[in-house]
């Protein structure tokens, strides 16, 4: 008796159905809706896309671009091939080895990748966004640099369209840089000297193995005559994360005589 109504509702326009009467046979649409329909919930009913029911109706699956008209977002031959659950528009499970469609739209993702070529730059948009919108875990493929970083600090460093051209946030802590240089770290927090109290960042500014120039901050602290003698502060300063430490025998390797040697005050030769 159900369906029969339900069949002879559609072929009466005397008699109109509902999104109630629909949801008695069909169970799943609903839940999907309800849950992820986005303006299919909230601006249509089910017989605004689904015009009849069989056997009056015989398409009873309208094109997408009965509703949606004009320019397509993406470059594809088909609405489905992306949102393949019409019922839940804007969950997009994309298909494996897509670039070329997302690019209609992300196009500078693609002039990133290939400005700072890396392994990122051959993979597939897919292979890491296998759903639109989706922003994978850095730790899915990549180890972290130490077992206390997480997902999370990867992108403190690394733009994830380029990898490798690594730059810092100005309040990225010393325990970052750390993690991998273990040895400079140490150093530098042991040393008396005023670059204790310096972040690494405030050195090492804007990208990743920025030597930086001493005169940005020190301007010429030496009298002349040093300075000409001796035109780089690492001649004999040559451990820049202890100023106060130096290898032994710095003067004679910079080629100094007895004459043009420059003393250096006893306490600054510790090691």
């Amino acid at each position: 008796m159900g369906m029969t109504a339900l069949v002879a509702g559609a072929a009466d326009p005397k008699l109109t159905l509902g999104n109630t009467d629909c949801v008695k046979c069909h169970t799943a649409a609903p839940d999907a809706i309800a849950a992820n329909g986005g303006a299919h919930k909230t601006q249509v009913s089910c017989q605004d896309c689904h015009a009849g029911h069989p056997p009056t109706v015989k398409k009873i699956i309208p094109a997408c671009s009965q509703c949606h008209s004009g320019k397509p977002h993406y470059s594809l031959s088909a609405c489905l091939r992306c949102h393949n659950n019409p019922h839940t528009p804007k969950i997009i499970k994309l298909a494996n080895n897509i670039t070329d469609e997302c690019l209609t739209c992300h196009t500078q993702q693609i002039v990133k990748l290939k400005q700072v070529k890396s392994k990122h730059s051959a993979l597939a948009c897919s292979f890491c966004h296998n759903t639109h919108g989706k922003i994978p875990q850095c730790t899915q493929c990549h180890k972290p640099h130490s077992p206390d970083m997480t997902a999370v600090d990867c992108k403190r460093c690394h733009q994830a369209h380029m990898p490798t051209a690594v730059t810092y946030p100005s309040d990225t802590a010393n325990k970052m840089c750390a993690s991998c240089h273990k040895k400079a770290f140490e150093m530098h927090s042991k040393t008396d000297t005023k670059h204790k109290g310096v972040n690494c960042v405030t050195c090492h500014k804007d990208k990743h193995k920025t030597i930086p120039s001493c005169q940005g901050c020190h301007g010429v602290p030496h009298p002349a005559r040093m300075m000409a003698r001796f035109t780089k502060c690492g001649d004999c300063h040559n451990i820049a994360h202890d100023l106060n430490r130096w290898d032994a025998g710095t003067l004679k390797q910079t080629g100094a005589d007895k004459d043009e040697a420059i003393k250096l005050p006893k306490k600054s030769k510790k090691k």
